[in-house]
């Protein structure tokens, strides 16, 4: 194990690491401009049942993001409707999986965003594979200023799902930002947990930490010198024999036709090593006791990163009865049976519970 063990686990192993725009902000022509690709380039098959368009929004630190926008084809010319925002997982594009969710809840009657976070995929940022637990939180309640301001959508029925790594981001977006309504985290990693403690608070003592901290330091020093950012590598490859089941599980993913992409950190080179640094004394959930308004976690049974959405829910209160749903107040954690973290990142196995995710938001975006 490398002294940046879980920096380099969170990258390597996953996590390890022009089309119209549509913009509303009068002021963009101050905001970096992006080039957006034209052709259809996701993971997953275009669906007749949405109109797509590209759009793009500002963060309130001036970073243009880049967003799919899917809206339902029967409901062009309608009522102002209920919207979603949505991204993850971590180190992935919405050309993924947050584009999948998207255009499968947009076939479900909600305008959807699926949005590359700062610093990935087609949004801005520079330098670029960096993460930040402020600003990719500040990523999502950009996406809530974009979408309150669109005539297109009701203001008052908006909600967010994030993925892996966001789901922790959606988290504590939902406990800073009450026009989100109502927030669905799926397969959730809290990133300043696993950070902070390791795999399985594997790492979790001061020795460990400082040690860490030595590590970091040293790099940030050494990339200084050579003016450019260290790679921690995205998803292993070539896989070992010996690999963890799970690395495999995001290998058979992020490596193979089936979630592969070019501009994904996960699927070529992850990560900057130093990009998960400010994860280690910001923590996401700190908060998250006191957010008011609905949250559902959804975890396979068998991921080995269930004990996140485990712990997340213990922090707004329950408790959880796996193959069914624990509802306290309006925080309910539904676990799949039977499920693994990949199996929530597309339809392979057929286990993502849109319709249990569907009647969430109609019930909570009324």
């Amino acid at each position: 194990m490398t002294k940046i063990s879980t920096m380099a686990i969170l990258s390597a192993m996953l996590l390890t690491a022009c089309a119209q725009n549509v913009n509303n902000d009068k002021n963009s022509t101050d905001m970096t401009k992006l080039n957006l690709t034209q052709e259809w380039d996701k993971t997953f098959p275009k669906s007749e049942k949405v109109n797509h368009t590209k759009v793009t929004f500002h963060n309130r630190y001036g970073i243009e993001l880049a967003a799919d926008m899917y809206t339902p084809v029967n409901a062009e010319n309608g009522s102002p409707l209920p919207a979603i925002a949505v991204s993850g997982p971590f180190g992935a594009v919405k050309e993924q999986s947050s584009g999948l969710y998207a255009q499968h809840l947009a076939e479900r009657g909600f305008l959807t965003v699926a949005f590359d976070p700062s610093f990935t995929g087609e949004s801005g940022g520079e330098p670029r594979r960096m993460a930040s637990p402020d600003i990719n939180t500040e990523d999502f309640l950009a996406a809530v200023d974009f979408l309150s301001t669109r005539e297109n959508v009701d203001p008052e029925r908006i909600g967010i799902l994030g993925i892996c790594g966001f789901g922790g981001m959606a988290v504590n977006a939902a406990a800073l930002d009450p026009r989100i309504k109502a927030t669905v985290a799926s397969t959730m990693y809290d990133m300043s947990k696993v950070n902070v403690e390791g795999y399985f608070k594997s790492e979790d003592t001061p020795e460990k930490r400082a040690e860490k901290r030595r590590a970091i330091a040293a790099q940030r020093t050494e990339d200084f010198k050579n003016g450019s950012y260290k790679r921690a590598g995205g998803v292993i490859d070539p896989l070992p024999d010996d690999a963890p089941w799970f690395v495999k599980d995001y290998y058979a993913y992020y490596k193979t036709p089936r979630g592969y992409h070019k501009r994904s950190g996960n699927s070529n080179d992850g990560w900057n090593v130093i990009g998960c640094q400010s994860f280690m004394n910001q923590p996401l959930l700190a908060w998250a006791s006191e957010i008011e308004t609905p949250v559902l976690l959804i975890h396979g049974e068998k991921a080995h990163s269930r004990y996140f959405s485990e712990y997340a829910f213990e922090k707004m209160t329950g408790k959880t009865v796996v193959g069914e749903s624990a509802t306290v107040n309006n925080k309910e954690l539904y676990i799949i049976p039977g499920a693994s973290h990949v199996d929530l990142y597309d339809d392979n196995a057929g286990v993502i519970p849109f319709d249990k995710i569907e009647k969430f938001f109609n019930e909570n975006l009324k």
